[in-house]
């Protein structure tokens, strides 16, 4: 884990138990705690930016395209979790699960973690107009080079049928996302069986689950993606929310062009707004990831199968001016999908209105009722803050938040 995501996780902590304070204005400073109000009030629902969100977009074809599915395990669920996460004996795992946990609203009585996520999700999608739904990811586990899976080495695991299961059980409120590492021996079966069981893309965390996309033993994976029209949703930049198998280095943008390559869609998720990368195209020198990712954004090989999804772009870690160049090259937004990142819009700290309001981002007025409404609904508190968010005149097009079409193609 990277050592500025290791201390923010302590401050967070420390703070949790009153032994940190700040100095920042009211208006601006989140609680630390997610208060997890249930109900979303009338005068949040009807306020006017609320209502402003949807101008312009059919609910119908808003696909979130970037959820996860999280949990403990205590059910049939079939998530697993590694034991450091539960133990005090890793502190910073342990503190970072309880803000997770917090973020998605959970009963923590045992037994009821896992069904209470999904029964919290539920509710936040039945405060937004019908017709909208979430993409849950599957998170596959991380492989040697060799194809054997290392549960130990797993920052977690989602099994694809738990996602499929709850696709099929929740209709109107969800999609799922399908997860397989290609270095599996029966990589190319199971994208074919997820193809068949209605997976709208496959996810990846490449530093996570070692996988490295330039390596050229995911050719023959690419190609079968490439045939079933599945897109890739692959993390890119520098990642700090999960540790797993610790391969910083995959998760550079300038990685993903063999897929790119052999006709698959790729989606770049975070468009690669965090950290540094190796320029691979001239000496290994250190540049932003999204110095990378707009190299590549702009190269007109890959216009057609080049994508980037804008969930956590809004995190207190991303620097503001990657937030206006997003917005201002609008010549990128027919190929920007939203997705939100859940849960991570409800771990109250990591996203700070006040300060994208001082960053010229935000009108100041907005940020009271966006603070407030994190505190009932984060995934609508997520699409309301992108809405708002401008540059120089320039707002996120609405075709950003209408990624339906992009999943769908030829399918129903």
């Amino acid at each position: 884990m990277n050592r500025t995501r290791r201390s923010l996780l302590q401050k967070i902590g420390l703070a949790s138990l009153g032994l940190l304070t700040t100095s920042a204005p009211a208006w601006a400073t989140p609680l630390l705690w997610n208060p997890c109000h249930e109900g979303l009030p009338a005068h949040l629902a009807a306020h006017p930016i609320v209502q402003a969100a949807w101008q312009g977009i059919d609910p119908a074809d808003f696909w979130d395209c970037h959820a996860h599915i999280a949990g403990v395990g205590d059910s049939d669920s079939g998530i697993r979790l590694p034991a450091r996460q539960g133990s005090l004996w890793h502190p910073v795992h342990y503190v970072q699960r309880l803000f997770y946990l917090n973020a998605a609203c959970v009963d923590q009585r045992p037994g009821q973690i896992d069904l209470s996520y999904i029964a919290r999700l539920n509710r936040l999608l039945e405060q937004f107009p019908p017709g909208a739904k979430l993409l849950l990811l599957a998170f596959d586990q991380a492989h040697k080079e060799n194809g054997q899976a290392l549960p130990e080495k797993s920052a977690f695991y989602v099994a694809n049928a738990s996602a499929q299961a709850l696709a099929a059980r929740y209709p109107d409120h969800f999609e799922w996302i399908a997860s397989i590492h290609p270095y599996r021996p029966d990589a190319i079966d199971a994208l074919q069986q997820a193809k068949a069981e209605g997976a709208r893309a496959v996810k990846w965390l490449p530093p996570a689950m070692g996988i490295d996309p330039a390596e050229a033993r995911c050719r023959p994976f690419y190609q079968a993606m490439a045939s079933l029209d599945l897109p890739l949703l692959s993390h890119t930049g520098e990642e700090k929310a999960v540790e797993g198998m610790g391969e910083t280095a995959f998760g550079n943008p300038l990685r993903l062009r063999l897929a790119l390559q052999q006709g698959v869609r790729v989606i770049m998720a975070h468009c690669a707004t965090l950290g540094d990368e190796a320029d691979l195209d001239h000496g290994q020198q250190a540049v932003s990831g999204f110095s990378l990712f707009t190299r590549m954004m702009d190269d007109p090989d890959f216009r057609q199968h080049l994508f980037g999804d804008i969930s956590a772009i809004t995190l207190r870690n991303r620097q503001p001016e990657v937030l206006h160049t997003l917005l201002q090259r609008q010549d990128w937004h027919d190929r920007l999908l939203n997705g939100s990142d859940y849960p991570l819009p409800g771990i109250l700290p990591l996203i700070l209105p006040g300060r994208l309001a001082k960053a010229g981002l935000l009108a100041p007025e907005v940020v009271p009722v966006l603070n407030e409404l994190q505190t009932y609904n984060p995934l609508l508190f997520d699409f309301v803050l992108k809405r708002q968010l401008a540059s120089q005149g320039h707002r996120f097009a609405e075709r950003i938040f209408a990624t339906r079409s992009f999943f769908v193609r030829n399918r129903p």
